[in-house]
């Protein structure tokens, strides 16, 4: 089994050249189906997460999102990048302090967004926003971990759709230090291409929960280096069970349950994939 340093280490290769499918798991049995899948690496999502525990996305605190990612980490053989929000901290020392927490808990990579948590006043101001990454990238150079930076910006998410800002940021990210880029909510090819001209060399992260129609080869023909999900696979599990428990409780009826994967058939998977010990 790999140990920590491996993860690292084959998860910043993994950016070096290509285009690699980093699907989001919720859960510890969620992270070993698609570890079993083959994928080389993994991501956790915020929504995903809190929407399992019965909470909207952005309301865990950070002690319970540092234990998920900790038990994720922890269960699987394949790097794991945590979806650290805004590290859980306005002020760029805090971001820090928390960088270091999230690093402890064994994962690869891990992303900083500049959204503020205000839906009334979104975005950190660029100065703010460039002073929390670079603190982010000294976090991580301290520690030593070789733990791969990922600069978020978030104006897409939240009523500011500008992507020359968007690109700015992203710009003034890489020169504080983040190796991969992303602006999540960009979904047309002109969009996706801009923000990878804009910070070549630096790997793009692609969120595919918006940029539908094209396939793992389109984007790699684009310049993208990782496509993510974020919680779309979780939402994809919650309809099915919504859906399925809404004919019971309305119709009366269980026709959904047709077709779908035996217990055995989980039972003969997880014997075969159990977490790490």
């Amino acid at each position: 089994m790999a140990n920590v340093t491996e993860k690292r280490n084959a998860f910043r290769d993994l950016h070096k050249a290509g285009c690699f499918v980093i699907p989001n798991p919720w859960n510890v049995g969620s992270a070993l189906y698609l570890q079993g899948l083959g994928f080389k690496a993994l991501a956790s999502t915020s929504s995903g997460h809190a929407h399992s525990l019965g909470f909207p996305d952005g309301a865990l605190n950070r002690d319970t999102v540092l234990a998920h990612y900790a038990e994720l980490a922890g269960a699987t053989d394949i790097p794991l990048n945590a979806d650290f929000e805004n590290g859980f901290a306005h002020d760029p020392d805090a971001v820090a302090d928390n960088v270091r927490r999230c690093i402890e808990t064994g994962v690869s990579g891990l992303s900083i967004e500049d959204f503020t948590g205000d839906e009334s006043n979104p975005l950190y101001d660029f100065d703010k926003a460039v002073a929390r990454m670079r603190a982010a990238r000294q976090a991580i150079d301290k520690s030593g971990s070789g733990v791969l930076l990922t600069g978020r910006a978030e104006g897409f998410l939240h009523g500011r759709p500008d992507l020359d800002d968007a690109i700015r940021r992203l710009t003034a990210f890489a020169e504080a230090g983040a190796e991969c880029l992303y602006v999540p909510g960009i979904k047309t090819r002109e969009q996706i291409e801009a923000v990878v001209n804009a910070v070549r060399p630096n790997a793009v992260n692609l969120l595919m929960s918006f940029a539908g129609g094209f396939t793992v080869d389109d984007i790699a023909a684009m310049g993208v280096r990782r496509i993510s999900v974020g919680g779309t696979l979780a939402r994809v599990a919650m309809d099915a069970f919504i859906k399925s428990a809404t004919q019971i409780a309305k119709e009366g009826k269980f026709d959904s349950f047709a077709g779908v994967i035996s217990n055995a058939e989980l039972n003969r998977f997880f014997g075969e994939h159990e977490p790490q010990k």
